[in-house]
C-alpha cells in the first residue's frame, strides 16, 4: 500500500527544497503518495516579479518557469520521500523533454501541477509533469533530477 502524507505547506517545503522567494513556486502540495505522486500548487498573482517583462500589458508566465514549478514540486516529493536520507543533498535538473507549452498561464490561475513518479534508479529520478489550470492542461514535460551532495 502507498504511503500518503498531509498536504506539504510553505514551511515544510522551504525545509524540504534551498528555493526561496523570488524563484521558490509553488505554495503548497496536496495529494502526496511518498515515492510516486503528488499536486503542487502555485497560485499566480500580478505580483510576481516576470510579469514585469513578460510582457508588459499582457502578462504571461513563462513556460519555462512552469516547468521549474513542476520540478520544484518533485523536489519536494523526492525529499519528502527519502526522509532523514535528504540531510545534506541537493536536487539537480538533469533533463527536461517532450515540453509542451498549451495555454497561456496569467494573473489570477491556479496552477495544479501534477507530478508522477516515472522511474527512479539510484540517485536519478524520472517525472512526468503537467500543469492545469481548472479543467485545462496548460503545459506539461518529462524531467530527470539527480540527488548529489551539496
Amino acid at each position: 500500500m502507498t504511503e500518503t502524507s498531509p498536504d506539504i505547506l510553505i514551511n515544510e517545503i522551504m525545509e524540504l527544497i534551498p528555493h526561496r522567494i523570488p524563484m521558490l513556486l509553488i505554495d503548497k502540495l496536496t495529494d502526496v503518495k511518498l515515492g510516486e505522486s503528488a499536486t503542487g500548487i502555485k497560485n499566480v498573482t500580478m505580483n510576481e516579479w516576470f510579469f514585469q517583462g513578460h510582457f508588459p500589458g499582457h502578462p504571461v508566465m513563462p513556460g519555462v518557469l512552469i516547468v521549474e514549478a513542476m520540478a520544484q514540486a518533485a523536489g519536494v516529493l523526492v525529499t519528502k520521500s527519502m526522509s532523514q536520507n535528504s540531510d545534506g543533498k541537493i536536487i539537480y535538473f538533469m533533463s527536461i523533454e517532450e515540453a509542451k507549452f498549451r495555454k497561456p498561464v496569467v494573473p489570477g490561475d491556479t496552477l495544479k501541477l501534477k507530478i508522477t513518479l516515472l522511474k527512479s534508479r539510484g540517485n536519478i529520478w524520472k517525472f512526468k509533469g503537467e500543469a492545469w489550470v481548472e479543467d485545462v492542461m496548460t503545459d506539461e514535460a518529462t524531467f530527470t533530477a539527480m540527488i548529489a551532495s551539496k
